[in-house]
């Protein structure tokens, strides 16, 4: 937790982050600089393999705590806040009762893998695009819609009551909201777009793809602009309203001012996520990107986005730590890396549980390539740097060949942009400039700034650009034959991954 003492005469803007770990608040000024931050962790629960879960109650709890505590870190009260925005992890599906605002379930983490079969019906056969067209997605366990229709299956005579009405369904976001606004139900539309079901030229839920999940539209909330007066909160927020709503990736293009067609972001933490902004219309990729929603201010039409999702960038540091006990801390990774001037030849495909973009490969497994008794501790911390690096190379390579667009600097956030190593890594493989703003905590920020907007706190656009300002940045330095030579040896190490379950497995 962090404080920084307010400027009482002003106003300001707050934001609830809900992620997979931690709810965070977190209050700023005018010109986007931290106030205040609060932080509560909650748990996971694990209750078969595969199967992760939360307990919506104790997340409500831990949101309710850090908007009390951030108020208090920042010596204001709910009176002081213009508006306040929720940003939150995406996927995770949450059903509740209509009345009582009781949840049926736990909510589903966006990690869990209990859809398989779901999505081996749906997929009649071997169809893993067959929604893609309207939805911009393929079918995996990743996304809402099979987890809503998994609940609706396996928790006896919920079908019934989400037919009646009785029942409703949202993402994180739609749960907040409910409770900050005493029973508003809706989302927006980069959080809808997350769950298979809202068609993405409509921005409206598909009718028919939701006849073939078996999912009542009854049961669904509204879908608004991400930037919107949703409605005004009750309680700890008394009187403030409640005005933005975004998917945390999507936050984090926001707060790092990524408004205009070929503006580019990476967040680095667990898993990583790059988003390239496409414009006012969306494009189908055909190299293994997902097609999303970007944002949508009220009033305009929506900008949308291409996606890579990597499922393992600094949970392979945590493995090291955790597991093989190489190091102590995360940070320890780019000391011991800095041992050694390469990879020793080197490489890491951290395949743990299969591979996102641009594969989609649920069969895929880690592998360790190149090994030689050369190979020291310090080759092994540095290919697993590589890795996020190499990673994103192939994300970045699948976005030049849909749109032809040529990047020409990456910004980045999240907690793994500490790291400068991994920094001039990324500028290495890419062949591009990386830029860490001075704020780095784009998430928040992006809800923050999404919010100020629909109540007039900011008065446009290009007042939030002018807030951004560069901390750091790393420009190229390797050989470009060196950086390809060593990209073809990646490559061929993610063919050695690919594929390695076998049915009897």
């Amino acid at each position: 937790m962090t404080h920084v003492r307010a400027d009482r005469r002003g106003r300001y803007v707050a934001a609830i982050d809900q992620g997979t770990t931690s709810s965070r608040c977190m209050i700023f000024d005018r010109r986007g600089g931290i106030v205040s931050l609060a932080r509560r962790e909650h748990r996971q629960i694990f209750p078969q393999p595969g199967w992760v879960e939360f307990d919506p109650q104790e997340i409500w709890t831990c949101v309710e705590q850090s908007v009390k505590e951030a108020l208090a870190y920042a010596g204001i009260t709910a009176s002081s806040l213009a508006a306040i925005g929720v940003t939150n992890q995406r996927e995770t599906t949450l059903v509740w009762d209509r009345a009582t605002g009781i949840p049926v379930h736990n909510a589903v983490s966006w990690q869990d893998t209990r859809t398989s079969a779901t999505i081996e019906a749906l997929a009649a056969g071997s169809d893993m695009d067959r929604f893609r067209e309207r939805s911009g997605l393929p079918l995996t366990t990743y996304f809402s819609g099979p987890k809503l229709a998994w609940l609706l299956a396996n928790i006896p005579g919920l079908a019934a009551r989400a037919e009646q009405g009785d029942v409703l369904f949202g993402t994180m976001d739609s749960w907040l909201i409910w409770k900050l606004t005493g029973g508003l139900h809706a989302t927006d539309v980069t959080n809808a777009g997350r769950t298979m079901l809202m068609n993405l030229t409509t921005l409206d839920w598909d009718e028919s793809i939701l006849r073939e999940f078996g999912i009542p539209r009854a049961m669904l909330p509204a879908i608004r602009p991400s930037s919107h007066p949703y409605g005004v909160a009750t309680g700890v927020l008394e009187g403030v309203p409640v005005a933005a709503a975004l998917g945390d990736q999507h936050a984090a293009l926001f707060g790092q001012t990524a408004f205009s067609r070929g503006d580019v972001k990476s967040t680095y933490g667990t898993g990583s996520f790059l988003l390239l902004n496409t414009g006012h219309e969306p494009v189908r990729s055909a190299h293994g990107l997902l097609t999303t929603v970007a944002f949508q201010l009220d009033g305009h039409p929506a900008s949308y986005a291409l996606e890579g999702s990597i499922a393992v960038t600094g949970g392979l540091v945590q493995w090291f730590r955790d597991t093989l006990g190489l190091i102590h801390t995360a940070a320890e990774i780019e000391t011991l890396a800095a041992t050694v001037s390469d990879n020793g030849g080197c490489y890491i495909v951290p395949a743990f549980s299969g591979l996102f973009a641009p594969h989609w490969n649920t069969t895929a497994r880690g592998v360790i390539t190149g090994l030689t008794s050369y190979v020291k501790p310090g080759h092994l911390a540095r290919a697993a740097l590589e890795a996020t690096a190499w990673q994103t190379r192939e994300v970045v390579d699948a976005m030049r060949a849909d749109t032809g667009t040529t990047l020409t600097e990456l910004r980045v956030d999240g907690g793994m942009t500490a790291d400068n190593l991994l920094m001039q890594l990324l500028a290495d493989t890419l062949g591009i400039s990386v830029s860490r703003p001075t704020v780095a905590e784009t998430t928040c920020l992006g809800a923050a700034y999404a919010a100020g907007l629909a109540v007039g706190y900011w008065a446009d656009l290009e007042v939030l650009r002018s807030n951004w300002h560069k901390a750091a940045e790393w420009h190229p330095r390797l050989d470009t034959q060196l950086r390809e030579r060593r990209y073809r040896k990646w490559r061929k190490a993610v063919r050695r991954s690919l594929d390695w379950i076998d049915e009897d497995d």
